[in-house]
Protein backbone atom coordinates (compact mmCIF):
# COMPACT_ATOMS: atom_id res chain seq x y z
CA UNK A 1 0.00 0.00 0.00
CA UNK A 2 2.60 2.20 1.05
CA UNK A 3 4.90 0.91 -2.15
CA UNK A 4 3.21 3.45 -4.71
CA UNK A 5 2.94 6.33 -2.30
CA UNK A 6 7.13 6.17 -1.49
CA UNK A 7 7.51 6.05 -5.70
CA UNK A 8 5.24 8.79 -6.12
CA UNK A 9 7.33 10.86 -3.45
CA UNK A 10 11.03 9.25 -4.35
CA UNK A 11 11.49 8.14 -0.72
CA UNK A 12 14.36 5.96 -0.21
CA UNK A 13 14.16 4.47 2.85
CA UNK A 14 11.12 3.76 5.16
CA UNK A 15 12.99 5.76 7.71
CA UNK A 16 12.61 8.74 5.57
CA UNK A 17 9.01 7.77 4.80
CA UNK A 18 8.19 7.65 8.59
CA UNK A 19 9.70 10.77 9.49
CA UNK A 20 8.11 12.65 6.92
CA UNK A 21 4.52 10.87 7.98
CA UNK A 22 5.67 12.02 11.23
CA UNK A 23 6.11 15.97 10.26
CA UNK A 24 2.60 15.74 8.81
CA UNK A 25 1.46 14.57 11.88
CA UNK A 26 2.95 16.99 14.01
CA UNK A 27 2.32 19.73 11.83
CA UNK A 28 -1.47 19.37 11.34
CA UNK A 29 -1.79 18.94 14.99
CA UNK A 30 -0.14 21.60 16.16
CA UNK A 31 -1.24 24.07 13.68
CA UNK A 32 -5.16 23.39 14.93
CA UNK A 33 -3.74 23.88 18.10
CA UNK A 34 -1.86 27.03 17.78
CA UNK A 35 -4.26 28.67 15.63
CA UNK A 36 -7.13 29.52 18.27
CA UNK A 37 -5.26 30.90 21.04
CA UNK A 38 -2.80 32.64 18.45
CA UNK A 39 -6.59 34.37 17.08
CA UNK A 40 -8.01 35.01 20.77
CA UNK A 41 -4.36 37.18 21.52
CA UNK A 42 -5.63 39.56 18.69
CA UNK A 43 -9.04 41.42 20.88
CA UNK A 44 -10.53 42.53 17.38
CA UNK A 45 -10.41 38.93 16.11
CA UNK A 46 -11.70 37.60 19.65
CA UNK A 47 -14.96 39.44 19.42
CA UNK A 48 -16.09 38.68 15.77
CA UNK A 49 -19.34 36.84 15.05
CA UNK A 50 -19.04 32.93 15.37
CA UNK A 51 -19.30 32.53 11.31
CA UNK A 52 -16.58 34.90 10.88
CA UNK A 53 -14.45 33.85 13.50
CA UNK A 54 -14.65 30.32 12.13
CA UNK A 55 -13.25 31.87 8.48
CA UNK A 56 -10.95 33.32 9.63
CA UNK A 57 -9.69 30.30 11.82
CA UNK A 58 -9.83 27.95 8.58
CA UNK A 59 -7.80 30.64 6.66
CA UNK A 60 -5.07 30.95 9.69
CA UNK A 61 -4.90 27.39 10.06
CA UNK A 62 -4.00 26.97 6.10
CA UNK A 63 -1.49 29.65 6.51
CA UNK A 64 -0.27 28.51 9.33
CA UNK A 65 -0.09 24.73 8.08
CA UNK A 66 2.56 25.89 5.55
CA UNK A 67 4.72 27.81 7.65
CA UNK A 68 4.57 24.34 10.18
CA UNK A 69 5.12 22.40 7.69
CA UNK A 70 8.60 23.63 6.89
CA UNK A 71 10.05 24.60 10.10
CA UNK A 72 8.90 20.86 11.35
CA UNK A 73 10.34 19.52 8.34
CA UNK A 74 13.22 20.99 8.50
CA UNK A 75 13.77 20.27 12.12
CA UNK A 76 13.57 16.45 11.12
CA UNK A 77 16.08 16.60 8.51
CA UNK A 78 13.12 16.50 5.72
CA UNK A 79 13.57 20.31 4.55
CA UNK A 80 14.27 19.54 0.67
CA UNK A 81 10.73 17.09 0.52
CA UNK A 82 8.65 19.38 2.17
CA UNK A 83 10.07 22.45 -0.14
CA UNK A 84 9.22 20.47 -3.35
CA UNK A 85 5.78 18.89 -1.92
CA UNK A 86 4.49 22.64 -1.19
CA UNK A 87 6.07 23.79 -4.69
CA UNK A 88 3.72 21.03 -6.45
CA UNK A 89 1.17 22.02 -3.92
CA UNK A 90 0.58 25.67 -5.15
CA UNK A 91 1.81 25.38 -8.61
CA UNK A 92 0.94 22.21 -9.87
CA UNK A 93 -0.85 22.62 -13.42
CA UNK A 94 -4.41 22.75 -13.33
CA UNK A 95 -6.10 20.90 -16.73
Amino acid sequence: MFHKLKQRWQVTSNLQFIRIFTVFALTGSSSAKLTGPLLKSFPAIAELDALSFNVLYILATFVLYQFLLLLIGWIFGESTFFIQFLKKFFFRKRK
